[in-house]
């Protein structure tokens, strides 16, 4: 994996006390929830530290009454996103657009006057800044929207200097895109939009496009001062004939771009969203292309192996990342604002959410949390009804606005709101605050190794995180009732032989001391029965 020149150094220093979340129900009343004093020093970006957080600006919290939500609501929203533990923040696009969801960009160089001015805007990214977190945008390159002055331009005139900016056919080649037509007639002749006719498509062979596009990065990342961006659809760039995704010109053009905003720019980060990927493609596109991509594998592994009651989906799709990228350099997360959310994918159980959320802030790679998925907010399609307004209360319009909410909030908010989630230790915020405390406070989870611990019993499901002197043993009950038949493997880990003591760190209690042998261990049972839903994390201690 290429490092980029910009560097993080930091020290963390381990005490029994330091950074520990407050304890609830499922930690000890006591727990060493650190390791013993250790001092480490890496060098890694600041992507590598991050717990990003995905808003949409439109939903999240609205300040002047009108039913949208807006930079200043955001603003005001920032102390509640550090007490969660967030260090980074993904807009979904802010960019001015005839559609609510604004993936259909007019302007790349203005905000969309519903969510403020850009101002207000500089305003929130100052104030976040000065809590130290991050801000990325969602960067629509592959197209625009039917109403931006390019297309007008290229669709009204053939001798246009903008005809070439869109991929245009004189007669329709008729062939679909992944979500259905892909060719539709302008004033003259067909234009290419696989996303539908109101997102024509960006024609990358026109050098003129890639050179705007390079001035709309380097107009955000320098003169506004973002930290970096989530690209869209970008394994879409460029087609080859029919061919219309993973191109070899696509890799090509996003290795040019990257090159070109590092070199401006170097601790600006980039995610792509190449959806269905797996470690296997994210591998083809992650160090020269982007710093990352969603491992959409292993979020449906920790979501069909949760809601399944099985291990399989999860072990397979950490085995591919182990093998194609155990430099975790991918985001991981378990819903964003294309899917259901998970509290509906998981039929609203309480307990299978909060395995979902054990799974994602102790697995490898960078965590994105969707907003409203830590208090357990539900949706499913129409897309609409996933981006609902978030629910901070039970009051009227779920405390999202004093007005009338651009959509209705789901009718559980009265249940499932930040409020009342806040002052109760047992409930899903208050767990997602725990386990981001300890991802925070813990490199292994971060940057560690990981051997995948094999099991006879597919309810349960194990893994061993080590970095340097530092090793955390994980062990899930994925089913409803208690396991008491089941053992635990490993070989061939690099990891000091020694009788080790399993020390809480979240879960209550410790296991039954561990001996390691060449690496390993056969037939291991930290506890005589694994209660149902049991989720735990221990330290090793020699």
């Amino acid at each position: 994996m290429k490092r980029v020149s910009y560097l993080v150094l930091f020290v963390v220093i381990f005490t029994a006390c330091s950074s520990a979340p407050q304890p609830n129900a499922n930690t000890p009343t006591n727990p060493t929830l650190v390791p013993k004093p250790t001092t480490i020093v890496a060098l890694r970006p600041w992507w590598d530290e991050a717990i990003f957080y995905e808003i949409f600006v439109r939903s999240f919290y609205d300040t002047n009454g009108d039913g949208i939500g807006d930079f200043a609501g955001i603003t005001q929203k920032l102390d509640y996103l550090q007490s969660l533990g967030i260090s980074a923040i993904w807009l979904m696009p802010i960019y001015p657009s005839p559609s609510y969801h604004g993936y259909d960009v007019i302007d790349y160089f203005n905000v969309n006057s519903q969510y403020g001015t850009l101002d207000d805007f500089k305003r929130f990214l100052r104030e976040a800044h000065r809590r130290g977190m991050h801000v990325i945008l969602d960067l629509e390159l592959n197209h625009t929207s039917n109403q931006n002055p390019w297309f007008i331009d290229s669709n009204a005139n053939q001798s246009s200097s903008y005809r070439d900016w869109y991929i245009w056919s004189s007669t329709n080649p008729g062939y679909l895109g992944p979500v259905g037509k892909a060719w539709y007639p302008g004033k003259y002749g067909y234009y290419y939009a696989i996303f539908g006719a109101n997102m024509p498509d960006l024609n990358y062979r026109t050098p003129a496009v890639t050179t705007e596009m390079e001035k709309v990065v380097k107009y955000w990342l320098n003169d506004i001062g973002v930290d970096g961006f989530r690209i869209d659809a970008s394994n879409y760039l460029i087609e080859e004939g029919q061919k219309q995704q993973n191109t070899q010109s696509t890799h090509e053009w996003l290795k040019k771009f990257y090159t070109s905003y590092k070199n401006d720019k170097p601790d600006a980060f980039t995610i792509g969203e190449v959806f269905g990927a797996g470690a296997t493609q994210a591998s083809t596109y992650t160090g020269n292309q982007m710093d990352m991509v969603f491992n959409f594998e292993l979020a449906s592994g920790m979501i069909n192996s949760v809601n399944g009651e099985s291990s399989s989906a999860l072990v397979s799709a950490l085995t591919f990342a182990n093998l194609d990228l155990p430099s975790w350099q991918f985001g991981s997360f378990l819903t964003n604002h294309d899917q259901n959310r998970v509290m509906s994918a998981l039929s609203g159980s309480l307990d299978k959410a909060k395995t979902a959320a054990f799974l994602l802030l102790t697995s490898p790679g960078t965590p994105f949390i969707y907003y409203g998925e830590e208090i357990g907010m539900q949706g499913e399609k129409p897309d609409e009804d996933i981006r609902r307004p978030m629910q901070w209360t039970g009051e009227k319009s779920a405390g999202f606005t004093s007005g009338t909410p651009w959509r209705p909030p789901d009718p559980d908010y009265i249940n499932t709101n930040v409020a009342k989630e806040k002052s109760d230790p047992n409930s899903l915020l208050s767990y997602y605050q725990e386990l981001i405390a300890i991802h925070k406070a813990n490199p292994v989870l971060r940057f560690g190794a990981l051997g995948l611990i094999t099991t006879n019993n597919t309810g349960v499901f194990a893994d061993l995180r080590y970095l340097n002197d530092q090793a955390l043993l994980m062990l899930v009950n994925l089913t409803e009732k208690p396991i008491a038949d089941y053992d635990l493997n490993l070989t061939g880990l690099p990891l000091k032989d020694g009788v080790f003591h399993l020390t809480a760190v979240s879960g209550s209690g410790s296991g039954s001391d561990l001996q390691l042998t060449r690496g390993g261990f056969a037939n291991y049972k930290p506890l005589s029965e694994i209660p149902a839903y049991g989720r735990y994390l221990w330290q090793l201690n020699p």
